[in-house]
């Protein structure tokens, strides 16, 4: 995504966020809003709505506050941001260019998936961030923050947009978005939380040849994820939410 003067921060963070979908989706989301090409839906509108609430959300106001207390007050809302982006994304009720759009957010801000707050249970999700340009990974717990804060203020202009729905009256307009392909070599599993603090996982086994570790052709077009084994085997009945695919993924 690009700032102010069309390049990324100076923070050299800006680096390790994974921003090539959000770029992409993020322009083509402007644009299409610009000029009427696309009129969202109010289930679009109102996803908008959550998660401008999160990307505009105030710092706590503290009496007396610790630099590291202030830095996690930062993180925490990057972190509000990215749950919400992620629980729209897999409720499945938005429609394609929206679910680009969130699964593009989602991605910038993996970093921030367990931090400040890590997920409660073992079995909780855990997603690889991408490492340094010098090729060390982050210390853990210490995102970017400078370089996720910089994303702020475009993305609550655009989703201000995207959560103004269709005049009343007129019928949503939906753009056509491009499918995907991509070649991916590792686990899915399936994540569930049957009760508060409760996390189960189980990992996805090919209906053919019962592997688990492809390399598997995904494609998606937003709507449907297809999983195709390397024994040729296909599946679209997979169950896993769109994240637990997406977030594993190469960015492109």
């Amino acid at each position: 995504m690009t700032h102010g003067d069309g390049g990324p921060p100076a923070d050299s963070g800006a680096r390790t966020l994974r921003t090539r979908s959000l770029d992409r989706e993020s322009a083509r989301a402007e644009r299409l809003l610009a000029t009427g090409g696309w009129l969202p839906a109010p289930a679009d509108a109102e996803a908008a709505t959550r998660v401008l609430a999160r990307l505009t959300a105030p710092l706590p106001i503290r009496r007396t506050a610790s630099e590291r207390t202030h830095t996690a007050d930062r993180d925490r809302r990057l972190q509000r941001v990215l749950r919400s982006a992620v629980h729209h994304l897999d409720a499945g009720a938005v429609g394609a260019p929206t679910a680009a759009l969130l699964a593009g957010v989602a991605r910038a801000l993996l970093p921030w998936h367990a931090a400040p707050n890590p997920p409660a249970a073992a079995a909780a999700p855990r997603y690889d961030t991408p490492p340094e340009p010098n090729g060390a990974a982050h210390a853990p717990g210490r995102p970017p923050t400078d370089a996720g804060e910089a994303l702020l203020p475009r993305l609550s202009s655009l989703f201000a947009s995207l959560a103004e729905a269709a005049p009343a009256g007129a019928a949503s307009a939906a753009p056509p978005v491009e499918p995907w392909s991509v070649r991916y070599a590792g686990r899915f599993r399936h994540y569930g939380r049957p009760a508060p603090q409760v996390w189960t996982a189980r990992t996805f086994h090919c209906p053919g040849c019962a592997g688990a570790d492809g390399p598997w052709t995904v494609t998606c077009d937003w709507r449907l994820v297809t999983l195709v084994c390397v024994c040729g085997s296909v599946s679209d009945d997979h169950g896993l939410a769109f994240s637990e695919v997406w977030l594993l993924l190469p960015d492109g």
